[in-house]
């Protein structure tokens, strides 16, 4: 029973010590990045009601979140994603601003779903919403911040692939197939089955020209090359904007000098109900998931009673340090943290020590001796627990301070 207590449930997990230290860094790295870009700061309830996440808003199917019922038996749910949650609080606090609102968020979302085994349930997020800018050069922006958190905490082999959901939609628009064969076309394109789409496309009763235009997806990713071919296929003008969309987020994305991490995929048709234009997704080594998702999502606040155009993302944060394990990419914590040991004699002139240093700054643990243990096993636990120094009041009155990082000890000045 025992042991039972001491076990997490499948798919959540503890982070703690360095784990716990780097996960705080690549928190803080990607936050100085969303700063720079002049993203303000947002915290939103970790529960909130069903309503807010319903499958109309994009969030997970109601099979795959996490319900309960408060005293007054409305149901609650543990957020399974965080932008519905930002829209509310848009609609609510900014409801009469007509420019640009910059938020960003860090936060846990929950999602209890079979298709995540071996994933965890519970995950950090950090993003940024951008609302009220419908332009491509704020969906180009959108691009080159995720592109900067990437290179901010040492990612340098990554890519980003960008779609475009209203290419698909004029097509469907165009050939005037049903929402059953329009949801079947999805799902060939979505698990990349090309010879079961052509088979099905072919059964349709649509022209030739669009039976081609629907096989072609097969082929529609890559450079910007890829786009002309893409624009070749189509004639209806929500297709024809939408590459002319592609084109001028590709080139505001050349004056950031970021071309190079960018392909395209209008294949990509994930969040098919919620994206509205661009969606987009960052992949790099050593994890098997996009790391960072995002898109436009232009209908989103209107379902919350303010109509405004809004793009954002979220990168996982668990995804993002595997990979960087796995890449051996060095994540640069802080050990300057230092152990003051005294004997009792001495309890006085160590916390006065303490107290001094701190206010200069220094992260400072105070132990007083056990007459049980000796100076090298306090050594062994500094070492253990990753810290650079020991200072040691000995009975004599004196103080030595040990260098745990050149295992070298020296009389104590009374500084660090």
């Amino acid at each position: 029973m025992q042991d039972k207590l001491l076990q997490t449930p499948d798919g959540v997990r503890d982070t703690y010590d360095v784990e716990c230290r780097k996960k705080r860094k690549v928190m803080h790295e990607l936050h100085h990045i969303l700063e720079l870009y002049s993203y303000h700061d947002i915290e939103t309830p970790t529960f909130e009601f069903f309503d807010i996440f319903n499958r109309d808003k994009g969030s997970a199917p109601s099979n795959e979140m996490y319900k309960f019922f408060d005293r007054d038996n409305n149901t609650l749910v543990l957020r399974p994603d965080i932008t519905p949650s930002i829209a509310r609080c848009v609609a609510k606090y900014y409801a009469d601003e007509e420019l640009p609102v910059r938020l960003c968020y860090t936060g846990n979302t929950y999602t209890n779903t079979l298709k995540l085994q071996g994933k965890l349930k519970e995950v950090t997020q950090i993003g940024a919403e951008l609302v009220n800018d419908d332009s491509s050069a704020a969906d180009a922006e959108i691009i080159a911040t995720v592109i900067d958190c990437f290179n901010e905490i040492g990612i340098s082999d990554f890519q980003i692939e960008i779609g475009q959901i209203d290419y698909f939609k004029g097509l469907v628009a165009e050939s005037g197939i049903s929402e059953d064969e329009e949801d079947q076309i999805k799902e060939y394109i979505h698990i990349k089955n090309f010879f079961g789409l052509e088979e099905y496309v072919d059964a349709l009763d649509i022209s030739d020209s669009l039976k081609k235009a629907f096989v072609a997806f097969d082929s529609l990713f890559g450079g910007i090359s890829m786009l002309d071919k893409a624009e070749g296929y189509v004639s209806n003008e929500t297709s024809l904007e939408a590459v002319k969309r592609l084109r001028r987020v590709y080139a505001a994305l050349e004056c950031y000098g970021y071309q190079d991490h960018i392909s395209f995929d209008l294949g990509m048709l994930d969040g098919y109900n919620y994206y509205t234009g661009i969606i987009f997704r960052g992949y790099t080594y050593g994890t098997g998931d996009a790391v960072v998702k995002g898109g436009r999502y232009n209908n989103l606040l209107k379902q919350f009673g303010k109509d405004a155009p809004s793009i954002g993302f979220a990168f996982t944060v668990e995804e993002l340090i595997m990979a960087m394990n796995r890449q051996n990419i060095d994540i640069d914590v802080d050990y300057s943290n230092t152990i003051i040991l005294y004997d009792i004699e001495n309890q006085g002139k160590a916390i006065k020590a303490g107290m001094k240093l701190r206010s200069e700054g220094r992260k400072i643990e105070l132990i007083r001796k056990s007459q049980k243990k000796s100076v090298d096993d306090y050594i062994e636990y500094a070492g253990r627990e990753h810290f650079s120094g020991l200072i040691y009041f000995e009975q004599s009155g004196d103080a030595v301070a040990y260098d745990l990082i050149s295992r070298s000890h020296s009389k104590w000045d009374g500084n660090l």
